[in-house]
């Protein structure tokens, strides 16, 4: 396909949140329309495959729909991996069947990369001199995923090449997250709840005098595991991380100390869980950054809005000299941006989409 002007509609069923954009020329985004499922999934504390999956099936016409409104379509992208196998499904076949009926090509687009160019979006029009570079013109660089599902870093040698090179061995940040959630009594999802909380107990902190480096934290262990684990499976352990441990040491400050699950020992429990979190990934990604000549930092997925991780990350990248590309707030989570945007520059993933099976299992760079 000639480099010219193109419409691309993305479409992202990969979890609880059903999700069509329409995006110009991989970056400029002239619709975005998600629903999302919270509310379906609330009462068990988690998202549920089949409620996920029959929501996508109830939605996604209308989703759809609403993101074409207006707009030239000149290829379809959708998610194809990794997620949740029934909800992929859907998106996918629905994909497969527009794509048909507007003879235009379909481009399969892998979701963790789609969430590492979510960086490069900005909105038509208010948004034209949006400051993060064309990938295409970024070199080396570090990519990082953060969400629900996964925890990475990732070798970009250029723009769409991956390489895995550290991720987590257990939980993912935002499951992590979750889960300390739901045994605090916060409920799902937890995340915000946890960052709003935690950034809260640190400015009444420092508004009685408390020097931010002297904050009283329960000291949670920040999860390195051991050089030689089986399951590293080859990645160096310093660019590695495992949340099984500071999940146990959560759960037994709070047997041991009942007053955690009331205010105000409950915000300082949670702003010590973040902070474990957050330094984790900081530690982590200094040492990529050492290990790499990297041009940047790239920050997706949606663990990626957390204030306190943004923070941190800033003053690693700061440190190191190379800038830090997050996305806009709106696109942090899932939706269907990243991937018409990504799909702008991937359009050689055309020849046998049609093909396409749901991959719930995919890898970065496959």
């Amino acid at each position: 396909m000639p480099d010219t002007k193109m419409n691309i509609l993305g479409i992202e069923t990969s979890c609880d949140e059903t999700a069509a954009a329409v995006v110009r020329d991989g970056r400029e985004v002239l619709t975005n329309v998600v629903y999302t499922q919270i509310p379906l999934h609330q009462p068990y504390g988690g998202v549920v495959p089949e409620i996920a999956s029959r929501a996508h099936v109830e939605k996604i016409a209308q989703v759809v729909g609403e993101a074409m409104k207006g707009q030239r379509v000149d290829a379809v992208a959708v998610t194809y991996g990794p997620g949740l196998s029934p909800a992929l499904i859907v998106g996918l076949n629905a994909a497969k069947g527009l794509a048909k009926s507007l003879g235009v090509p379909l481009i399969g687009i892998n979701h963790l990369e789609g969430h590492l160019h979510s960086p490069f979006l900005w909105d038509a029009p208010e948004d034209a001199t949006y400051a993060n570079p064309d990938p295409r013109d970024l070199g080396p660089a570090l990519g990082l995923a953060l969400s629900g599902g996964n925890t990475m870093w990732i070798d970009m040698p250029a723009y769409g090449r991956y390489e895995v090179i550290g991720e987590t061995l257990d939980d993912a940040a935002g499951e992590a997250f979750d889960k300390a959630a739901k045994l605090l009594g916060l409920g799902y999802p937890g995340g915000l709840k946890i960052d709003r909380l935690s950034q809260a107990w640190r400015e009444a902190q420092v508004a009685r005098g408390v020097r931010a480096s002297a904050l009283p934290f329960i000291p949670f262990p920040k999860g390195r595991p051991r050089d030689g684990v089986t399951a590293l499976a080859g990645l160096p352990a310093e660019l590695c991380v495992s949340f099984s441990g500071l999940k146990t040491a959560l759960l037994r400050f709070v047997q041991q100390h009942p007053e955690a699950r009331e205010e105000p020992e409950l915000s300082r429990v949670v702003a010590s869980y973040q902070e474990a979190i957050a330094q984790a990934v900081a530690d982590r990604t200094r040492a990529a950054l050492r290990r790499a000549r990297c041009g940047a930092l790239v920050f997706g997925g949606g663990v990626s809005l957390n204030s306190r991780i943004r923070a941190v990350l800033a003053d690693v990248c700061r440190e190191a000299g190379v800038p830090l590309l997050m996305a806009k707030p709106k696109y942090t989570g899932d939706n269907g941006a990243m991937i018409a945007g990504l799909a702008y520059y991937r359009r050689n993933h055309v020849a046998d989409a049609m093909a396409l099976d749901a991959n719930p299992c995919l890898e970065v760079g496959a």
